[in-house]
C-alpha cells in the first residue's frame, strides 16, 4: 500500500519506524511528471532496499527567472498510479513552504563542478540542485539514492556532495533511458511537437557520430566535438555546448586515450534538452 506523505515529520518518523525492523531505505528524488526514466530508477532501489521512498517536489530554487518553473508539467495523481504499480511504499510531496521555511537563509555551494556546462548556462541552478538534495538527503536519510545518468553533470554534482558533506547515502547513477527512436526520455519532451521531435532525434544521432569518430581511431577531443556540432547544425539546432570531457572532472578532453563523456545541450523549439553518452577510444579496422 503506498502512502502520501507532505511533512518532514511524518516522513522521518516512517522511515524511522523501518529502521526499527532493519529495513534497508532507498530513495529516489523526482520532480514528478514521471516517465519510464525515473520508474527504472523505482525499480532498481526496489531491488536494493526493503523500502523505497520517492520525492516528488518541483523545486523552485533550481529554475532561473523566465525558465519553465510555473508549465512544468505535474501530474500527481498519474504519478501516484505509476510508483504504487512499482511498489514504491511512501512518497515525499512537501510543498515549498515545507522544503524552504520562512527566514532559511543557507544554501549548498556545489563546487567548481557547478560552474561549468549547465552551471554556466543557467547560473544558479546548481546552487538550487546541490541544496534540495542536501535538504533531501538529510530529511530521509536513506541508505542509498539513485539519479539517473542523463543529468550527468548532476549525478557528479550529487556525488561530491555526498562525499564531501559526508552525508552518508551512497549514490548510485543509473543508464539513460531512450525512446524507441533512441531519444532520451525527459519530461521536457511533453513541450515537443511532432517536427520538434523529428528534429530532436539529431541529438542521439551526434552522440553517435561522436562514438564512431571515437571507434574508427579519432584521438582529438575537438575533432570528435566537430563531429556532434557537425549534426546538430545540419539539423537547425539551437547548440548550448557538443564537448567531450573527462568524466570524473568534467574538464574538456583534448587527446582521447581513454573512457571520456560526451554532453551536448540544445534548443528545439525553444525546449532545452540535454544528453550524454560514454565514449570509449577504438581503432581503425584492419584492412584485407
Amino acid at each position: 500500500m503506498i502512502e502520501q506523505l507532505g511533512s518532514k515529520d511524518e516522513l522521518r518518523a516512517a522511515v524511522a519506524e523501518a529502521r526499527r525492523e532493519s529495513k534497508t531505505v532507498g530513495f529516489v528524488p523526482t520532480m514528478g511528471a514521471l516517465h519510464e526514466g525515473h520508474l527504472s530508477l523505482v525499480r532498481a532501489a526496489r531491488s536494493r532496499a526493503d523500502l523505497v521512498v520517492v520525492s516528488i517536489f518541483v523545486n523552485p530554487t533550481q529554475f532561473a527567472p523566465g525558465e519553465d518553473f510555473e508549465r512544468y508539467p505535474r501530474r500527481l495523481d498519474e504519478d501516484m498510479a505509476l510508483l504504487a504499480a512499482e511498489g514504491a511504499e511512501i512518497v515525499f510531496t512537501p510543498s515549498a513552504e515545507t522544503m524552504y521555511e520562512a527566514g532559511a537563509t543557507v544554501t549548498v555551494d556545489p563546487g567548481p563542478l557547478g560552474d561549468v556546462l549547465e552551471g554556466a548556462a543557467r547560473p544558479g541552478h546548481f546552487r538550487g540542485v546541490a541544496t534540495v538534495v542536501a535538504k533531501l538527503l538529510g530529511i530521509v536519510r536513506s541508505d542509498v539514492a539513485f539519479f539517473g545518468e542523463k543529468d550527468f553533470q548532476q549525478l557528479r554534482i550529487v556525488e561530491r556532495l555526498a562525499r564531501d558533506l559526508d552525508i552518508g547515502t551512497q549514490i548510485v547513477g543509473c543508464p539513460i533511458v531512450r525512446d524507441a527512436d533512441g531519444l532520451a526520455l525527459s519530461s521536457r519532451n511533453a513541450y515537443l511537437g511532432p517536427a520538434e521531435r523529428a528534429a530532436a532525434l539529431a541529438i542521439p544521432e551526434a552522440l553517435e557520430a561522436a562514438a564512431q569518430a571515437a571507434a574508427w581511431g579519432e584521438t582529438d577531443g575537438r575533432a570528435i566535438e566537430a563531429a556532434m556540432r557537425e549534426v546538430l547544425d545540419a539539423a537547425g539546432l539551437e547548440v548550448g555546448y557538443a564537448v567531450l570531457v573527462d568524466p570524473a572532472t568534467l574538464r574538456p578532453v583534448e587527446a582521447f586515450e581513454a573512457p571520456a563523456r560526451a554532453l551536448i545541450a540544445a534548443k528545439v523549439g525553444g525546449v532545452r534538452l540535454i544528453d550524454n553518452c560514454e565514449i570509449r577510444p577504438g581503432r581503425v579496422p584492419a584492412h584485407d
